[in-house]
């Protein structure tokens, strides 16, 4: 429709900088006019940063084409929507993973069962396709699990049923076509939880101590299951030996493969953001207010700070009687028996050791090798440290091609006498508990929850590391450069000591990054913008998260309250509930009419009338 006395666009322009985004789209279905002015540019990039509460200096995201449409984007396309609550488990649920096609997820559970689910029903709804329980080998509960490849294998990861500080745990593998038990691994401590290798070949881990505060790593390449030939070739080889002191283990692998020719899914200037978060200012750092975009869609109100701080949510009873810091007993046994200076004399004679009997390692993973520049590299990443039993360090250990069979020398037969163990390649310090790892898609960026240690705290007793705080840190690392960028807004938050600090599994899509909380919900940011976009509530601590690698708007969420929380976007949900449209009928008279006039149009070609 037409406007009566007609204003300038630059008044309507002013008028609507001052109008929520909501109220300038209404306005633009008045007059042909004013839905111009509502999609202008200028107007949407002020909108956009001021909504968002962008620093300015931070760019648009170089693949988008408009300010409208990245509005839009993070409004419209997070996975904020619950759509589906999945009650099958009948106790905590403790991990999520998604096939590699993203028709099918496993979950794991205190119930100990894994379950697997599928996502591409006519519906949309998801499903239980099965469940195996693994009560009859012993374990306790499933804590982890990963498809290989080609999705035709389900790596699962257990805790042995046994003594309250137990750290033993097993790997078995299943098979995705009829759901047959192929193969059982041990794996110590469990919570190094093992990780494919490629698609046949698995790794776990082993532990040895060699003193009280002294163990040695076992690394493992297990094949993951035994077919003829596997009778004249080796099913096990041992890949690397690595020396732990102050009561470290090497915990959480996994296995990141890093082109040589990659296009980056995570574009970023670091200058301007470098300078954005210098422009904030000192005193809102310390406050930490994290970003948080209110969609409607989480259900409920945020809680009072004081309630999240109580005793409940501080101490969750199921966690507590799983310590997740595991292989402790060893070290507190010995504690009780030995004094501090021994315990001292034990970690410097070690190290000494260590230095005259470890490998010496490769050449630095930023530098070209021998065989040529560039190449692809497979590295293999875990938490480990150096100063205290809590892991505050990721290590970085490059495989090489030979090291992905277990074809050839085995048990070492390889190495020298002198070259006891094997030394990292590269070693990341974060400063901090860490308590959750993630890859990017294409595996470039490795992001990382930690609760950060104090600034210039000093570790004198192994067994007493520092405080850790309450705010989760989300460091992102350039696995390319091995440095870390940038660390993300502190928006969730945990509350266990650290010898009951809990893993918390991340995920990271193209485009977002989720992760679990103990404040009871999950947390969306988006990756280039580095801001929190949605909290996803739960009745308990959050576990897990995981995007469906076929659809980042497609999210879940796994909980203590026992649920698997299924997360649609906004767009999805409205997709999903429109109306299909029956087809049209023909009419005979417009159709007769068609025919007649392509009959003519085809007699005009011809050179016929």
């Amino acid at each position: 429709m037409e406007c009566g006395p007609v204003l300038p666009d630059s008044l309507v322009l002013d008028i609507f900088l001052h109008l929520p985004h909501d109220d300038v789209l209404r306005a633009g279905l008045t007059c042909i006019q004013w839905l111009a002015v509502s999609r202008d540019e200028f107007l949407w990039r002020e909108l956009f940063y001021s909504y968002y509460r962008i620093p300015r200096l931070v760019p648009r995201h170089p693949a988008s084409v408009s300010w409208y449409r990245e509005f839009r984007r993070l409004f419209d396309s997070i996975p904020c929507v619950e759509v589906q609550t999945l009650r099958e488990h009948t106790d905590q649920v403790l991990h999520l993973a998604f096939s590699h096609r993203g028709h099918r997820f496993s979950s794991c559970s205190k119930d100990c069962t894994v379950k697997l689910w599928d996502t591409e029903r006519l519906d949309g709804n998801i499903s239980m396709v099965h469940s195996s329980s693994m009560r009859e080998f012993n374990w306790g509960y499933t804590q982890f699990s990963q498809f290989n490849t080609d999705d035709t294998l389900l790596l699962v990861s257990g805790v042995y049923l046994g003594p309250h500080h137990s750290s033993s745990g097993e790997i078995a593998v299943i098979s995705l076509d009829n759901y047959t038990l192929l193969s059982r691994v041990r794996n110590k401590p469990y919570d190094v939880f093992g990780c494919w290798l490629n698609e046949t070949h698995l790794i776990s881990g082993n532990l040895h101590w060699i003193g009280n505060m002294t163990s040695c790593s076992v690394l493992w390449l297990n094949k993951a299951f035994q077919d003829v030939e596997s009778e004249n070739v080796n099913v096990v080889k041992r890949l690397f030996k690595i020396q732990n002191v102050n009561a470290s283990t090497i915990r959480t692998v996994m296995v990141a493969h890093c082109r040589r020719h990659d296009n980056p899914d995570l574009l970023l200037d670091y200058e301007a953001q470098s300078q954005a978060r210098r422009q904030k200012g000192q005193q809102e750092q310390q406050q930490h207010q994290p970003l948080l975009f209110d969609l409607g869609t989480s259900g409920s109100e945020e809680e009072d700070e004081g309630a999240e701080r109580g005793e409940e949510a501080r101490l969750p009873t199921a966690h507590s009687a799983q310590p997740s810091i595991s292989g402790l007993e060893h070290v507190i046994q010995s504690c009780k028996t030995v004094g501090r200076t021994e315990l001292a004399i034990e970690t410097h004679v070690a190290k000494i050791m260590g230095r005259a009997h470890t490998k010496a390692p490769e050449s630095s993973l930023n530098e070209p090798s021998e065989s040529g520049e560039g190449e692809d590299k497979t590295y293999l990443l875990f938490t480990t440290g150096s100063l205290t039993y809590s892991p505050h360090q990721i290590g970085i250990k490059r495989i090489k091609p030979d090291q992905m069979t277990t074809c050839g020398p085995v048990l070492g037969e390889e190495r020298s006498s002198d070259d006891f163990f094997d030394s990292l390649d590269h070693v990341i310090d974060i400063h901090g508990h860490i308590i959750g790892m993630g890859l990017s898609p294409d595996h470039r960026y490795l992001y990382v929850n930690s609760r950060a240690w104090p600034a210039g705290c000093v570790i004198s007793d192994p067994m007493s590391p520092p405080p850790i705080a309450e705010e989760i840190d989300l460091h992102v690392i350039d696995l390319k450069s091995l440095r870390e960028e940038r660390r993300s807004l502190r928006a969730h938050r945990a509350f266990t000591p650290n010898d009951e600090c809990f893993f918390i599994f991340l995920d990271v899509s193209k485009d977002f990054v989720a992760s679990g909380a103990e404040d009871k919900h999950g947390y969306i940011w988006d990756r280039h913008y580095n801001i929190c976009l949605a909290r996803l509530a739960h009745d308990d601590v959050v576990n897990s998260v995981a995007f469906s690698p076929a659809d980042q708007e497609l999210l879940l969420s796994a909980s203590d309250d026992s649920t698997i929380k299924v997360w649609r976007s906004p767009r999805m949900v409205r997709l999903a509930q429109a109306p299909t449209r029956p087809p049209r009928p023909r009419s005979l008279l417009p159709s007769w009419l068609s025919r007649n006039k392509n009959s003519t149009s085809a007699s005009s070609v011809n050179g016929k009338p």
